[in-house]
């Protein structure tokens, strides 16, 4: 454990999904827990939680984020019809430096309300030169090539 990473079961998630701290749930099955932010950006904001306990997406074993991937459709159409939104975000922070707060894995459901609600980020794009991407895409094809997927215990 680095001293980074809170002790195992002591995130605020992690006492959410085992009751100790209240919540508003919004779903709940065997891999995955989704509540509603007590922070919202805008009306209905919820968090999507797996039941085990990481602090990054690439250390999730592939079961949960498999869970985690199956439940978001199912909560984003039952966010559009409960609030009236057409059009939201969902986002995973990876690290304090993408903005992470919490060290356990969520996705954040945000609607965007036509008061402009929601989430605002700036997106500050550039242009991809052909010969980075074509040696870039090389690596990252060597890489998934090299790569283990990580534990399936959750």
């Amino acid at each position: 454990m680095s001293a980074t990473t809170p002790p195992a079961g002591s995130s605020i998630f992690s006492r959410i999904i085992r009751g100790e701290v209240p919540s508003h749930r919004v779903y709940e099955d065997d891999r995955v827990v989704a509540f509603l932010d007590v922070g919202p950006l805008s009306r209905g904001h919820m968090l999507v939680v797996p039941r085990e306990e990481q602090a990054r997406l690439e250390d999730l074993s592939e079961e949960s984020a498999a869970a985690l991937g199956r439940v978001l459709p199912r909560l984003a159409r039952a966010l559009m019809k409960a609030t009236g939104c057409t059009a939201y975000n969902i986002l995973i922070n990876n690290g304090k430096d993408a903005g992470q707060v919490v060290l356990h894995v969520h996705a954040h459901i945000i609607p965007k309300s036509s008061d402009g609600r929601g989430l605002t980020k700036e997106w500050r794009s550039s242009k991809l030169d052909p010969a980075e991407g074509a040696a870039l895409a090389n690596e990252l094809r060597g890489a998934l090539a090299g790569s283990a997927a990580p534990s399936t215990s959750a």
